[in-house]
């Protein structure tokens, strides 16, 4: 059964991996094609793409009555992807700018909805109403990254090309691979992990994360490889504030979870401490390289040793 699920595990991300190259590849013929910055393009609709996993998570872990494993993954990646999947890009591809006015922006608005996370979790559920305000926190983030016209006038580019819609639909493709790939992955990943008998909370926040983070990791590389910088860092922290609101809210959305109100509340606590300290370092140098990346890499594992000790 273990080398079944093994299997099971490296066929996803293999999936994941090669999916990505394609969605990468046509989004940046997509934003070299239209008057959207490529940090938006991230921000939003990689962001989006790059967290199926998380999202087909929370619903399926709502559905089945694990609350834990829903807020476990989705607080979990906020902070895997805001800290090491960010820390270790300057590690694999080298230094790169950082767009600090946009980081600062929508790293304020990543740790706002992680603190209202975590006070609409302290009583120990997620209602619908509570799961409503974190999409409808989701929604309006995203309508005011797109209507900024400060950011779309500071970065011009080329003219739309006839064919940015078909590449825009090709790279959508390519992301629900990701998602499916990376979800294959995660299961066989949890199941693995009941198999040894690691608790569901701890399973979700520190294993599943991981898993769920890959897509993260692969399409950003690829972005910086091709000179994205602004993508892929719209990507990390896009990812975080969708699993803070859009992950973490759709699943209860469709069926209402209890769950381990103390951990949820500690989880997203640090979590926001995590990405608001991963944002203050980047904004502060304004460039990201192997400095500021083994900061952000001791910032998780910091925030990983305090949740294996609470759980």
């Amino acid at each position: 059964m273990v080398v079944l699920w093994v299997a099971v595990l490296l066929t996803g991300l293999l999936v994941a991996v090669m999916s990505s190259r394609w969605a990468v590849g046509h989004l940046t013929v997509f934003a070299a094609g239209t008057r959207i910055p490529p940090f938006v393009i991230g921000i939003t609709l990689v962001s989006i793409g790059t967290d199926l996993p998380e999202i087909a998570n929370s619903l399926v872990a709502s559905v089945t009555g694990h609350g834990d494993i829903n807020i476990g993954d989705s607080i979990g990646s906020a902070t895997v992807q805001a800290t090491l999947i960010l820390g270790l890009l300057p590690f694999i591809t080298g230094s790169f700018p950082i767009a600090r006015k946009r980081l600062r922006r929508a790293g304020i608005a990543t740790v706002g909805v992680l603190l209202i996370g975590a006070a609409l979790m302290a009583d120990g559920d997620v209602s619908r109403f509570d799961a409503g305000l974190l999409i409808a926190g989701w929604v309006i983030g995203t309508v005011v990254i797109w209507r900024d016209q400060s950011d779309r006038a500071t970065e011009r580019v080329e003219k739309r090309g006839p064919r940015s819609g078909r590449h825009l639909l090709q790279a959508f493709v390519g992301l629900i691979l990701v998602g499916l790939g990376a979800t294959t992955a995660i299961q066989a990943l949890t199941e693995l992990s009941l198999i040894w008998s690691l608790p569901e909370y701890l399973v979700a926040f520190v294993l599943a994360s991981l898993g769920t983070s890959l897509p993260e990791l692969v399409v950003e590389i690829s972005a910086v490889r091709r000179g994205q910088w602004d993508l892929a860092v719209g990507d990390a922290i896009g990812s975080s504030f969708v699993d803070a609101t859009l992950s973490l809210g759709i699943g209860p959305l469709v069926a209402p979870i209890v769950v381990s109100a103390g951990l949820a509340v500690m989880g997203s606590l640090l979590a926001a401490a995590a990405v608001g300290l991963a944002v203050l370092v980047l904004v502060h140098r304004g460039l990201h390289d192997r400095v500021s990346g083994a900061v952000l890499i001791a910032i998780f594992i910091l925030v990983y040793f305090v949740i294996t000790g609470l759980t």
